[in-house]
């Protein structure tokens, strides 16, 4: 799983003024993502050596005998299980086979469907057009995103909705009796953490991008809250530039593993 050094993280700490109980507090809150990002996103350090692993848009390719899901709603992102780095989520995602995730991201979906196309099964890419029932005998149409490929980068997400320990309350509390208002101390703690964030992703984490697993970063109220865990998050612009909305699919961590992705719950936020 991703982690810090905790040298590292205590050196960090003090740069911000911030105690070393309460940087450890910190990682107590946090769970391991994939960004998954065009190349340009990735960190210099690791961008020679990356490697594709998803990519969003496009048609999407099926096993014969398997019907594109109802309603017809956009593939927006299509993810190789055996390009993703190994032990880095504390979520179980299939091991190998292809994620294919249709939704509509412009709008409240009518539904939102995630298939797994097991390892070596022959596929056919599906066509954009279909016949409709509802047309009057007119072909009806899928929208197609354009294609975009992403590079899996790992890194740290912070629950920003936890319960602070014991060392961060008091520190907190402290800078507050001395001086009447805990500003600074607030300051030097947010600073500190969107640090140890940028540096478990390896610079400056993606404000737009796809996460798997994690906390998520919503815009309004969370989702992955008592059981339910983040499975994928979609900013809007990462799959259309001109789309702004916040796309969220959580689920319990047994139906993850086990692929009952017919229990998946989906939350979009604009």
């Amino acid at each position: 799983m991703t982690s810090i050094d905790e040298s590292l993280l205590l050196k960090t700490a003090a740069e911000y003024g911030v105690p070393g109980p309460v940087a450890r507090e910190l990682m107590a809150r946090t769970r391991p993502c994939l960004y998954l990002v065009p190349h340009e996103q990735v960190p210099a350090a690791l961008r020679e050596d990356a490697r594709p692993a998803a990519r969003t848009g496009g048609l999407p390719a099926l096993p014969d005998g398997v019907d594109l899901p109802e309603p017809r709603e956009p593939l927006v992102l299509s993810v190789d299980c055996a390009a993703l780095p190994p032990d880095v989520l504390d979520i179980e995602l299939p091991a190998d086979g292809d994620l294919l995730l249709f939704t509509e991201i412009e709008y409240p979906p009518e539904s939102s469907v995630v298939l797994h196309v097991p390892a070596g099964a022959a596929t056919t890419e599906r066509s954009a057009t279909y016949e409709s029932n509802e047309s009057n005998g007119e072909a009806g149409q899928v929208r197609v995103y354009e294609p975009r490929t992403l590079y899996p980068v790992p890194g740290l997400t912070l629950d920003g909705d936890g319960e602070a320990g014991p060392r961060t309350r008091a520190f907190l509390d402290e800078d507050g009796a001395n001086d009447g208002a805990n500003d600074g101390a607030e300051d030097a703690l947010e600073s500190f953490e969107e640090a140890v964030l940028d540096m478990a992703f390896g610079g400056q984490r993606p404000g737009v991008c796809v996460q798997l697993g994690g906390f998520s970063d919503s815009w309004d109220m969370a989702p992955d809250v008592g059981e339910l865990v983040l499975f994928v998050q979609l900013a809007g612009q990462a799959i259309d530039y001109n789309v702004f909305t916040m796309n969220l699919i959580v689920g319990t961590r047994e139906d993850i593993a086990a692929r009952r992705f017919a229990g998946l719950q989906y939350d979009q936020q604009c």
